[in-house]
C-alpha cells in the first residue's frame, strides 16, 4: 500500500500501461492498415521527434509555472482521445499527425514524476524511491503485453486502442492527487546519479529525453573538436559512442515489429514475444547494478555490446529459416538478449557520464547526450525503412550490426584516452 505522502504514484501504472500498449500496438496497427516498414518508420521516428520538442516545452513549463498536477492532467487526457481518435482512423497520413500528438505528450509526465521522488523522500532514499518507480513501470508493461497477447489473439488489432484510452483515462483520475505546485528545480535532477541513472534505464519505453538545459552551439564544442581532429576532451567521444549506440539499437528496433510480422507472426504472438522480455527486465532488475558494481562500468559497458550485436545476428539469420515455434523462441530469446544488454549499458553508461561532465556542468553536458540520443533514434527510425525497402531486412540488421561496431570502437577509443589522461 501506499502512503498518503505517496499517493502520486498511482497514475505511474496506468499510464506506464497505455504507453507501452502504444508502442506496440501503433505499428502493429500500420502494417494491418497495408503500411509498411518505411510507414513504421516515419510514424516512430515523428514520435521521438515530438517527445524531444515536448520534453523541451513541459521543462519551460514546469520551470516558469511550479505546477504538475495541470501537466498530468492535460497530457493523460490528450493522449486518451488520441487512444479514441486512433480507433476511428484508417489512413495513415493521419496516424502520422496522431502519433506526432502522443510522442508530444506522452514525455510530459517525466520531469515531474522525477522530481515527485526528490520531494517525497531525503536524497538519501532517492535511489530507493527511483527504483521502486521503476518496477511500478515494468509491471506497467507487463500488464500491456499480457493484455495484448490475450486480445489480440481473440480480436484485431484496432480495439486495443480502446484498452490504452481506458487506461490514460484511469491516469487522469489519478492524477487529481497530484500537488499542483513544486519546491525543488528541474534542474535538480541533472545533478542526481540516482535520477539520472533511472532516466536512461527506462529510456525505450517512455522516450526519457532530458533537456535540463537547451543546449548552444558552445556547449558542442567537444564534439566538434574532434571533426577538427583534436580530442579536447574525452566526453565528445562518449557523446559519439552513445549516438551510434542507440542509431543500431533503434535500427533494429524499428524493423523488428514489421519484420516478425513479414514472417507470419500474429499480432498476440508480437505482444507476447515483448511480454517474456519484459518478464526478462524484471528478472535482472536487481542484478545489473551489482554486476556494474562488481566489474565496473568500464568493462560493463565494454561487455554489453557483445550480446546486442550476436541477438541482432541471431534475428537476422535465424528467424527466417525456423518455422512455427521455434521461430517463436528464436525471436523471444534474442529480443530478451538485446534488452538485457541494453540494461547493462545504460546502467553502466548512465554512471560514466557523470564521472565524465565536469563538475557544475551537468546540465549542459546532459542536454548534448539527450540530443545525440535523440538524433539517433529519429535517423534509425527513417534509416531502417528506407534500407529495408531498398535491399530488405538482412541488410538493415547487417547495419545495425555494422552501426554498434563502430559504437564499440569509439567507445574503447574513449577509454584509452581516459586512462592516458589520467596518467598525465
Amino acid at each position: 500500500m501506499f502512503s498518503s505522502k505517496k499517493n502520486w504514484m498511482l497514475y505511474i501504472l496506468p499510464s506506464s500501461i497505455s504507453a507501452e500498449g502504444l508502442h506496440i500496438v501503433l505499428p502493429l496497427y500500420v502494417i494491418s492498415l497495408g503500411g509498411t516498414v518505411s510507414d513504421v518508420g516515419i510514424v516512430i521516428a515523428l514520435q521521438y521527434g515530438a517527445s524531444a520538442l515536448g520534453s523541451i516545452f513541459w521543462g519551460k513549463i514546469i520551470d516558469r509555472f511550479h505546477i504538475k498536477r495541470a501537466i498530468l492532467l492535460v497530457c493523460f487526457s490528450i493522449i486518451a482521445s488520441c487512444c479514441i481518435w486512433l480507433y476511428f482512423t484508417k489512413e495513415l497520413g493521419i496516424i502520422y499527425a496522431i502519433s506526432a500528438i502522443i510522442g508530444f505528450f506522452l514525455v510530459g509526465k517525466n520531469p515531474i514524476t522525477q522530481l515527485l521522488v526528490m520531494e517525497t523522500v531525503p536524497n538519501n532514499q532517492w535511489s530507493k524511491l527511483f527504483s521502486f518507480t521503476a518496477i511500478i513501470t515494468t509491471f506497467g508493461s507487463f500488464t500491456a503485453f499480457v493484455v495484448g497477447s490475450i486480445w489480440n489473439y481473440y480480436f484485431e488489432v484496432g480495439p486495443y486502442f480502446l484498452f490504452c484510452a481506458i487506461t490514460s483515462s484511469i491516469a487522469v483520475v489519478t492524477s487529481v492527487i497530484v500537488k499542483s505546485s513544486t519546491f525543488l528545480e528541474r534542474h535538480t535532477i541533472a545533478q542526481s546519479v540516482h535520477g539520472m541513472n533511472s532516466v536512461f534505464r527506462n529510456f525505450r519505453f517512455h522516450f526519457h529525453i532530458v533537456f535540463p538545459k537547451i543546449p548552444h552551439r558552445v556547449d558542442f564544442k567537444h564534439l566538434i573538436s574532434i571533426f577538427k581532429g583534436n580530442i579536447s576532451h574525452e566526453i565528445g567521444i562518449l557523446f559519439l559512442t552513445n549516438f551510434f549506440f542507440y542509431l543500431g539499437s533503434n535500427i533494429y528496433f524499428t524493423a523488428f515489429i514489421p519484420f516478425l510480422k513479414d514472417h507470419q507472426f500474429s499480432d498476440s504472438q508480437v505482444f507476447t514475444v515483448y511480454l517474456i522480455q519484459t518478464i526478462t527486465l524484471l528478472v535482472i532488475f536487481y542484478l545489473v547494478p551489482r554486476l556494474t558494481s562488481k566489474i565496473g562500468e568500464e568493462r560493463a559497458t565494454t561487455i554489453s555490446f557483445i550480446p546486442r550485436i550476436a541477438a541482432v545476428l541471431t534475428t537476422a539469420f535465424l528467424i527466417p529459416i525456423t518455422l512455427g515455434f521455434d521461430s517463436f523462441v528464436v525471436a523471444a530469446v534474442s529480443s530478451s538478449i538485446m534488452v538485457m544488454a541494453f540494461s547493462i549499458f545504460s546502467t553502466s553508461n548512465s554512471i560514466l557520464l557523470f564521472k565524465t561532465i565536469p563538475r557544475g556542468f551537468e546540465g549542459r553536458y546532459l542536454g548534448v547526450n539527450s540530443f545525440m540520443i535523440g538524433i539517433g533514434i529519429f535517423s534509425a527510425a527513417l534509416m531502417a525503412g528506407f534500407i529495408t525497402n531498398i535491399s530488405g531486412y538482412l541488410t538493415t540488421f547487417l547495419v545495425a550490426v555494422g552501426i554498434l561496431a563502430v559504437s564499440l570502437v569509439l567507445f574503447r577509443i574513449y577509454l584509452k584516452h581516459r586512462l592516458s589522461h589520467r596518467a598525465i
